[in-house]
């Protein structure tokens, strides 16, 4: 009763009296800035599609403005105002802030002069309702994106006494405030005090220690087994720009303890600060610390830190013994194929040499890798390093590039039409549009040509924004001086043709800018990164690539998300759904997205030739042909493409067809092909473990296996055993495919044999893994270590996880069935304990006709409104199996959702989790046939347990 009276009187407030309504607008929910479900991307969703909006906010920070420019002006487009109320409370708004708000022109700015306004609630108004988001969080980074916050998500009939109460404190706020204007900007400046933020102390505690983080601490344990378990002599480390590699120098030379140790950096400028860095981390006698270069040479110290221009002289090299070094240190390795660099490679006999650069790649063709023995410890990629807060946040925006006569700019286009007055006007306002005024600009433009850059800096020079242009034609003095100029913020641009890709430190950027074609994802990272450092008051980077009709346009998602997978379709979805990597946003204009689309469409990222080339990038880097875990580590593209390419059947096949030589036999081919396409995906882990486990000891005690199971924290119960044996012996398999079976095509005899206590290899499969001369063993444990990796990105103490993709075959193996049934598994399958729904959300033509012409629909997001396949009766036996307990709010069938956007996306849904059958709702209905005969299904709805996320319901409806 208690219940039933809160309902009641929650319609009431929500809903217009005497309303006929439906229920689909009650659809409470907490929004607490989970990942992938952060208020800014609710905020973002609801401003796409509503009529006009309404924000009372307190506290606002340049760092948001950004991607809000790039939505509010796409709604200028379509007519859509909004209103926003803020005001002056504790001082925190800055000055600058009202004046990037002034830029926005269909926004109405009013301001709360009164003392402790402190609201924070976000109005959508649509045709017939309202959508309100109220709770703790201000228009902060911070609070939108990353922080604990409680924010209520509410939507209401616009009659509803809720909205009448929330309108009528917006027009009591707005009949309190004044409207913003330059006049009030200046006037709040003029006694504008910044306050001090809890916690912005400038004091550093210098004796803190310096402890590594959590990819530094990998890359410290993967050149612990390249030392000291492979022995190895060298290694290299390529690491973001700004992402500790210094420290992580130190930390390793810290666990290494060397007698004496040397590092060799290619400036002196930034010696000292090397040389501070190490003893930060390793303490001890500052003594011990030395510098040798063209000005200091203390050379007799414990821990050299030299240039390589001195030490590279041989007179100073012949002061030290070849062997006086236990470990030594090249930083900027790139560096090292250089003459004096060579010099030192030669001479010294180190214990260990390690490397440590972020741009690997030369334009030179010099194989970097090679000279460190194709030792590749670790990489930490981009992404990696944002999601670690390892570097400054950044807001991406794509903006279409200036049309000429109708037409996008194209890699074709004449220097006059990139250097015409109008096109530079259009990057000019754009810049002043989505830059950010709050602190004086130090940019990075990228273009195409010499003599653009030249030409563009004179212009924007004249049209009031001081640049330079520097070039490969410039000399080492003239770029450090135009440096220094962008430092001392005398000039706000460097104009450039790809001259600082790599190897520049200008931690002062706060804007890059792109009037560019992609050339590739490594080289758009590498100038993303150059604005990436952390430097002091720089609080975010923009980001603004001009986007024209250029065909490696695909190549812009595949480098802002790292999506290394070669999968169009889910590229597609993440460039559709996904703004945010880590605390950065990616905001593209609606044009410029469609351009990306376009490219996409047009190029097959998983194609052979594209694996080829991947496949021989990398065994330059290695020295050796690839295996699949070294696309996990440092390819471009993933394993995946590999694995789930439907014109390879495993990974062997693949390398002869790149002339390297692999000797399988056919079983051995059959086995690899099974491994390969039904089990590397990593979509559950206990077949790899049990095959890995087989493989090192022969045979496992089935209590011992359960032991290890609940070690890794993976889920196992008597059925999980029972289908892993069903699986690895083939019986899974033991199902028409075609004119065989497949289990005839995985080699026909089964990897394992059991008894009563234990599990062991087989003898087909023992001997084929001791079989002399072939590659097969070593073929098979990569693919369960890729496998393996894979898995990680899964819930292992769950059969399923939200919002990855499963196949109706994934579904038929993790549920434990016994045999592949997924050729007649359509939508669904009724048995004692579960029920798979799999559902089609847009269904083509040609799947309205086969289905009745019925259509599921969420009413709310979690209820979805599902039919069963036809005819089907209340007292059909599935129906009835379905139906068990649902009346005494007791379901004894588990049912378990999986959806897909389209059958465009592919034969994998996306697993929404558990649903329960909401009692009453159940009928029988009559849909007409695609030949016009009325057909019975049973129609109900489903509840989600866990409701969906947004990022999730984009993917599956939009």
């Amino acid at each position: 009763m208690e219940k039933q009276f809160f309902n009641q009187i929650l319609a009431n407030s929500l809903i217009q009296e005497n309303s006929n309504h439906s229920n689909q607008y009650l659809a409470p929910q907490i929004i607490t800035n989970q990942p992938h479900d952060c208020l800014w991307q609710h905020l973002k969703y609801e401003l796409l599609h509503c009529k006009e909006f309404k924000w009372a906010v307190a506290f606002i920070t340049r760092d948001m403005l950004t991607p809000l420019k790039v939505v509010l002006k796409e709604l200028a487009t379509k007519g859509v105002h909004g209103t926003l109320i803020t005001g002056t409370y504790l001082g925190f708004n800055e000055p600058a802030v009202f004046r990037e708000l002034m830029k926005i022109s269909n926004l109405d700015v009013r301001i709360v002069t009164a003392p402790g306004f402190h609201a924070k609630g976000y109005f959508f108004d649509y045709d017939e309702y309202q959508t309100a988001y109220i709770g703790s969080a201000n228009f902060t980074r911070s609070a939108l994106i990353q922080n604990q916050e409680w924010n209520l998500r509410l939507t209401s009939m616009q009659q509803g006494q809720f909205i009448k109460q929330l309108n009528t404190e917006f027009e009591r706020l707005q009949q309190q405030s004044v409207p913003l204007t330059y006049d009030w900007i200046d006037e709040y400046q003029e006694g504008y005090v910044k306050p001090q933020r809890p916690g912005s102390s400038s004091r550093t505690d210098q004796a803190a220690p310096i402890a590594p983080n959590k990819m530094q601490a990998a890359a410290l344990n993967e050149l612990d087994d390249l030392y000291y378990q492979q022995h190895a002599s060298r290694g290299l480390i390529v690491s973001a720009t700004g992402t500790g590699k210094t420290y992580l120098a130190a930390l390793w030379t810290k666990k290494f303890k060397p007698h004496r140790f040397l590092f060799v950096v290619h400036r002196e400028q930034i010696l000292l600060k090397a040389k501070d860095s190490f003893y930060r981390v390793i303490g001890g006698a500052k003594d011990d610390f030395g510098i040798l270069s063209g000005n200091q040479h203390h050379a007799e110290a414990k821990y050299v830190f030299a240039t390589v221009q001195t030490i590279s002289q041989m007179e100073k090299m012949k002061q030290f013994a070849p062997d006086e070094f236990d470990l030594i240190i090249i930083d900027e390795a790139h560096h090292a194929a250089a003459k004096n660099y060579q010099s030192l490679l030669n001479y010294f006999k180190p214990q260990f040499w390690l490397g440590m650069t972020a741009t690997p790649e030369r334009m030179d063709n010099q194989d970097v890798f090679q000279l460190f023995d194709y030792n590749l410890a670790y990489e930490i990629r981009l992404q990696d390093a944002l999601g670690n807060n390892m570097l400054c946040p950044f807001h991406y925006v794509g903006v279409a590039d200036y049309e000429i006569n109708g037409q996008l700019i194209d890699d074709t286009a004449s220097l006059k039409y990139l250097t015409a007055t109008d096109r530079v006007d259009y990057v000019l306002e754009q810049l002043d549009y989505y830059g950010d005024n709050g602190q004086p600009t130090a940019g990075l433009v990228f273009c195409s040509r010499t003599a653009e850059a030249t030409q563009l800096a004179e212009i924007f020079t004249q049209k009031g924004h001081p640049a330079k242009a520097l070039t490969n034609q410039s000399s080492a003095t003239e770029r450090a001086r135009v440096i220094a100029l962008l430092e001392k913020h005398q000039i706000e641009y460097i104009i450039t043709v790809d001259l600082f890709n790599e190897g520049v430190d200008i931690p002062c950027l706060n804007q890059i800018v792109m009037l560019r074609s992609t050339q590739s994802s490594i080289v758009f990272t590498q100038q993303l990164g150059r604005g990436l450092r952390k430097y002091p008051g720089k609080d975010f980077v923009t980001v603004i690539d001009f986007i024209g009709n250029y065909r490696n346009n695909y190549l812009i998602p595949i480098a802002l998300y790292g999506d290394n997978d070669g999968d169009p379709d889910r590229l597609k979805t993440e460039l559709l759904t996904e703004d945010l990597v880590g605390v950065s946003t990616i905001n593209f204009t609606s044009i410029s997205k469609q351009v990306i689309l376009d490219s996409l469409a047009k190029v097959k990222l998983n194609s052979l030739q594209t694996l080829k080339t991947e496949y021989l990038n990398l065994k330059q880097q290695l020295g050796r042909a690839p295996l699949l875990m070294d696309y996990q580590k440092f390819g471009t593209v993933s394993a995946r493409p590999f694995i789930e390419n439907p014109r390879l059947n495993n990974y062997a096949e693949f390398l002869g067809k790149m002339g390297a030589k692999v000797q399988l036999s056919e079983y051995q081919n059959q086995v690899l092909t099974f491994i390969t396409k039904e089990l590397a995906n990593g979509k559950r882990p206990h077949e790899l473990i049990v095959l890995r486990e087989l493989i090192e000891h022969g045979h496992i005690a089935f209590d011992q296996l359960k032991r290890i199971f609940n070690s890794q924290h993976i889920y196992v119960n008597d059925a999980v055993i029972q289908s892993v044996i069903q699986v690895l012996s083939l019986a899974f398999f033991d199902v028409k495919a075609g004119k065989t079976t497949r289990k005839a095509q995985y080699g026909d005899h089964s990897l394992i044999q059991t008894d009563l206590l234990e599990i062991s290899l087989s003898s087909a499969f023992k001997q084929a893994l001791t079989q002399s001369g072939t590659d097969f063993k070593r073929l098979v444990n990569d693919a369960i270590k890729v496998g393996l990796d894979f898995n990680q990105n899964y819930n292992n103490q769950a059969q399923f996880t939200l919002d990855q993709s499963y196949s109706r075959k994934d579904v038929c193996r993790l549920l434990n069935w016994e045999k592949d049934v997924s050729a007649p598994l359509y939508g669904y399958r009724v048995t004692d304990e579960v029920c798979p729904i799999f559902i089609t959300y847009h269904k083509s033509d040609d799947e309205h006709q086969r289905s009745a012409r019925y259509q599921n629909d969420f009413t709310a997001n979690s209820v979805i409104k599902w039919y069963t396949r036809s005819p089907r009766h209340l007292t059909s036996d599935e129906v009835q199996k379905l139906l068990r307990g649902v009346d005494q709010g007791n379901q004894q069938t588990r049912i378990e959702i999986f959806i897909k956007r389209n059958d465009a996306a592919g034969k994998e849904f996306n697993y929404v989790g558990e649903g329960e059958i909401i009692p009453g709702s159940v009928h029988e209905e009559k849909i007409a046939s695609n030949r016009g005969r009325e057909k019975a299904v049973v129609a109900m709805e489903i509840r989600l347990k866990t409701p969906l996320t947004l990022a999730a319901a984009q993917k599956i409806t939009d």
